[in-house]
């Protein structure tokens, strides 16, 4: 399971040929089926093989991390308020105006079973399995991203292709930097909070009702 071809291989399953069979048209059940198989699949890697331990660093750069977070954070409140406005200025905030309970709830759920599950297999498996076959760190990091943006391509929709592609970048070099699934996951959690709470929720799958 170690080997340059067996690695070849997972890569192509998990992160290629599997996303991109979302796509096509066949039972929702099966898909859900695929999805939890690979999930269970990446999970028994990292106990059992790479024996990895699921636990928080004691070490963490909290103070640098929140200050990057919130910069950016703000930098992209600004851009997306100013988008849903001149797109559909009846969705900015729409949300948290009309269901603040759900926005709270969704909010958790999200953050819980969709942006911790992806950083684990996209940023902690991924970086601890491949990072031997792209040894040059910038292709490294383009190539995570690149395959992020497409574990998003069922949604068939070019924007969500660029904002996941440019948050796969963000998250490949927090993680580079801090080898910390909490930090990327706090940081993937809050960016796409706030993307469901200005009102581009939509177009990401979250749930409006």
């Amino acid at each position: 399971m170690q080997s340059v071809i067996y690695k070849f291989t997972e890569l192509l399953l998990l992160f290629i040929l599997l996303p991109i069979s979302l796509v096509f048209n066949y039972a929702l059940y099966l898909k859900i089926l695929f999805v939890l198989l690979g999930f269970v699949y990446v999970v028994w890697i990292l106990l059992k093989i790479e024996k990895q331990q699921f636990s928080i660093g004691k070490s963490l750069p909290w103070k640098e991390f929140w200050r990057n977070t919130f910069i950016l954070l703000g930098i992209i409140m600004v851009l997306t308020s100013l988008y849903v406005y001149f797109t559909d200025a009846t969705k900015l905030f729409v949300i948290v105006r009309t269901k603040l309970l759900w926005w709270i709830c969704i909010v958790f759920l999200y953050s819980l079973f969709s942006v911790y599950p992806q950083e684990l297999i996209y940023r902690t498996f991924f970086f601890l399995r491949y990072n031997t076959l792209i040894k040059q760190k910038q292709l490294f990091l383009l190539a995570n991203a690149i395959l992020f943006s497409l574990a998003h391509v069922f949604f068939k929709n070019t924007l969500v292709l660029i904002l996941t592609f440019l948050g796969g970048i963000l998250f490949a070099i927090t993680f580079q930097k801090t080898r910390s699934t909490v930090l990327v996951t706090i940081e993937h959690a809050i960016y796409g909070s706030w993307l469901f709470t200005v009102g581009m929720g939509e177009m990401l799958g979250f749930p409006n009702e």
